[in-house]
């Protein structure tokens, strides 16, 4: 189980590299972002949508539990995605948008979490209406997780299209150890 120094170095990690990876995205014509690639979302901008509305998915069921809906109320507000290939936003800048909110909430949140936290059990139900219980703090790998696969996917894309994201290694952040 990851202790919550992780969680925060993680949540860290994953608004560096948005931010890395939009402003990137931002250097091609909206035309080039539509543009089917053949990729698993199809285009760059759909595969940013997708990164977007599985975050907004699990940290909406993150909210939905009593000990966390205070530090995601923001994102308890939203609404709920109705597919995994919805296009949330037609435009990079409108997705950018919603990309910060949820960035930003993942950053105040990830420090207010306690040890014991990451053993708390999540109750969720997926869209086929499985339901699943499982602990937070493996949740969250998959959280981060998740959006690092698909992150790896929109930086090919953008590297096909000319476009170079630069360094991508989380362990860029990872702090030097005191000998």
């Amino acid at each position: 189980m990851p202790g919550t120094a992780h969680i925060a170095l993680l949540a860290h990690y994953n608004e560096w590299m948005n931010n890395k990876l939009y402003e990137a995205a931002a250097k091609l014509p909206p035309a080039e972002l539509a543009a089917d690639r053949k990729a698993f979302f199809g285009s760059l901008l759909a595969t940013l949508n997708h990164i977007a509305v599985a975050d907004t998915i699990w940290l909406k069921r993150f909210a939905a539990d009593p000990r966390f809906a205070d530090a995601l109320a923001p994102i308890a507000a939203l609404p709920a995605p109705a597919a995994l290939d919805q296009m949330l936003f037609d435009s990079l800048e409108a997705l950018r948008g919603r990309r910060t909110l949820l960035d930003r909430q993942v950053l105040e949140w990830a420090p207010t979490l306690r040890d014991h936290d990451l053993h708390a059990v999540i109750a969720y139900r997926r869209y086929n209406g499985d339901a699943h219980h499982k602990a937070l703090g493996q949740l969250l790998l998959h959280f981060f997780n998740h959006q690092t696969h698909h992150r790896g996917q929109a930086t090919t894309l953008l590297t096909q299209a000319g476009v170079d994201v630069g360094a991508t290694d989380l362990l860029l952040l990872v702090p030097e150890a005191e000998l």
